[in-house]
């Protein structure tokens, strides 16, 4: 019913800087909020950064000063902007979408995307 799609993910060196796109399209009528998680191999799926109607924006702490994220509301398109990226912070980075649909209106369920790896080595 909801399809998510992540992009701009790629190899980096440190000190570098990456921009990370996720698309959310399908029978939308809203969106509460969509968030960043990221995955490293062998480890736990973390939240990395969160916006929201009313909650405003919130960051894990690791990515706090360097992460930055926003919002397109008009085409349902959520940003990162991650800077000064380090080698810890390699990892499969995922969207996901708190959405309600035309099949299913009465409260919000995630939708998941597939993913984009991001790499950070010199």
């Amino acid at each position: 019913q909801v399809q998510i799609v992540e992009s701009g993910g790629g190899l980096v060196e440190p000190g570098g800087s990456l921009s990370l796109s996720c698309a959310a399209s399908g029978n939308i009528l809203s969106i509460s909020t969509m968030c960043w998680y990221r995955q490293a191999p062998g480890k736990q799926r973390d939240v990395v950064a969160t916006i929201s109607t009313g909650s405003g924006k919130n960051y894990a702490d690791s990515v706090q000063g360097r992460f930055t994220i926003s919002r397109d509301y008009s085409k349902n398109i959520v940003f990162l902007q991650m800077n000064n990226l380090q080698p810890e912070d390699t990892a499969t980075y995922y969207c996901n979408s708190s959405a309600t649909t035309m099949a299913h209106d009465y409260y919000d369920i995630d939708y998941w995307g597939k993913g984009t790896l991001v790499a950070v080595s010199s």
